[in-house]
């Protein structure tokens, strides 16, 4: 009789789908963490179904009880910077304790390559090639102030995943562009700063994009329907996910989807006030495609955070390629506009770099000035800071006669690096013929003129790959890259 009751009893529990499990949060949730301030944080994770789980942390308790699937989320109240390191405990029938908790700002960090792209030898060994000299011995001041970082390491999933291959460090993330941007933020708030850093080399936007965006976009779906229909590929990424995926495996890091399963939608939504994106190099050949791809990936991910308002700092591809600077070269300049494209969305902004990068190598070591200018954008968009944050931004142009004006926002203090005058201009006559510019600056304007061209029909503004300009404004931050014409060459 006892034997039957047990029996029973284990039938009853598998029947029921019912699971008994310790109480546990998200990965997300451990001791060094720096909470969100100023907004509500969720706190999610994992108990028995039905479970009670009460969370405590600076005062406050919250508490919920567990779905049938032995899933729970509490939203603790907003709260204000600290950097006093304070325990939060998530009880139910056991209790876990986390420490050294602060609180203050949260950003993600995500992209590909120039995102991974190492300080120096002390780096994080995901980040431990290339590196930046002068962020390298920003590393070294960090020492003891709250910045801090989770660095996600590379994995792939076929499904969205609750778990994250990642920790919280007291130390500063190994992305040279992520601690850098850190480093100046807490400089100018005062406060703790943290980076959560998932990115991958050569991974293009559809691997962080979502199943679901395929119903708007039939390029992705095709791409994600080939990647599950070909039984080849999914051997490799069964293999690859069984073996434990390696920072250095190409293949699984270029294909849609798996990606943001793995390394994005489980940081969804832990509580940050924006999004940094470091990427474009391996989609650089498809604008038009990105175009659409990126304004509607953006708006999923702030319907993920749930948060759509959200801030997205973007940094424009810089300087690459060896051409002769015509604005008709196949370059990178078609790509940097779909980039700007994006300001059409509302708290976006774009780090202009087009002055910086190496003709001859994708990684350029200069990341300095990229923190520099995120941090700056971060300042004065999101945190209402009285600095200059971009430089020079084409407004309008004029044609009288041979010379065409071209006025500028962000202009004060126009000038040159070099005191010479303005490279990078081009003047099209009425065959849609391009000419080198000569220019000369006139308060906030530049004017341009051509030999052969007579009445000028459309400029162009550092529109190739790796263009040589000098133009700035008074906080020596460059002009943007532009043209005046739509054509499709």
């Amino acid at each position: 009789m006892q034997i039957q009751l047990i029996v029973s009893f284990v039938v009853l529990l598998v029947v029921s789908n019912v699971v008994f499990a310790d109480v546990a949060p998200s990965q997300m949730f451990a001791s060094h963490m720096v909470l969100q301030r100023d907004m509500p944080v969720p706190v999610w994770g994992t108990a028995e179904a039905g479970e009670k789980v009460t969370v405590q942390f600076a005062g406050q308790t919250v508490s919920t009880q567990a779905d049938t699937t032995g899933k729970w989320k509490v939203a603790l109240p907003a709260m204000t910077a600290s950097a006093e390191g304070r325990a939060m405990t998530i009880e139910g029938k056991n209790k876990l304790t986390l420490d050294d908790v602060l609180v203050g700002e949260v950003w993600v960090c995500s992209g590909q390559s120039n995102m991974q792209y190492g300080w120096g030898k002390k780096s994080h060994p995901m980040f431990n090639w290339g590196g930046d000299a002068d962020i390298a011995a920003l590393a070294d001041k960090s020492a003891g102030k709250p910045i801090r970082s989770f660095d996600v390491r590379p994995n792939v999933a076929w499904e969205p995943s609750d778990k994250i291959n990642g920790e919280w460090s007291t130390g500063p993330s190994g992305s040279a562009v992520a601690f850098g941007f850190s480093y100046r933020l807490h400089e100018s708030l005062n406060v703790p700063v943290a980076v959560i850093v998932t990115c991958w080399g050569s991974s293009s936007i559809e691997g962080w994009m979502p199943f679901d965006l395929g119903e708007q976009l039939p390029e992705f779906k095709k791409m994600v329907t080939d990647l599950r229909s070909s039984e080849q590929s999914k051997s490799r990424i069964d293999a690859a996910i069984q073996k434990g995926v390696q920072h250095g495996n190409v293949f699984v890091r270029k294909q849609p989807n798996i990606l943001y399963n793995a390394m994005m939608h489980p940081i969804l939504p832990y509580a940050c006030r924006g999004f940094v994106w470091y990427q474009g190099e391996a989609n650089a050949d498809q604008p038009a495609q990105y175009a659409k791809s990126l304004p509607l990936w953006i708006e999923r991910l702030r319907t993920g955070w749930g948060q759509p308002d959200m801030d997205f700092l973007l940094v424009m591809l810089p300087g690459f390629g060896v051409d002769n600077g015509s604005p008709t070269a196949k370059s990178w300049a078609k790509f940097r506009e779909v980039q700007l494209g994006a300001l059409k969305l509302k708290h976006t902004a774009v780090a202009n770099t087009i002055d910086l990068g190496d003709a001859k190598n994708i990684h350029p070591a200069d990341k300095a000035p990229v923190c520099d200018r995120l941090a700056l954008l971060a300042r004065h968009d999101v945190y209402k800071q009285d600095v200059a944050a971009r430089g020079p931004t084409y407004k309008q142009s004029k044609v009288d006669g041979a010379t065409m004006s071209i006025e500028f926002d962000q202009a004060d203090g126009l000038k040159t690096t070099d005191a010479q005058p303005p490279t990078g201009f081009w003047l099209a006559d009425d065959a849609h013929k391009w000419h080198p510019a000569k220019a000369t600056i006139q308060g906030t304007s530049v004017l341009l003129q051509a030999d052969g061209v007579p009445k000028p029909t459309a400029c162009r503004y550092a529109f190739c790959g790796k263009p040589v300009v000098n133009l700035v404004n008074a906080s020596n931050l460059p002009a943007y890259p532009f043209r005046t014409d739509d054509w499709p060459e």
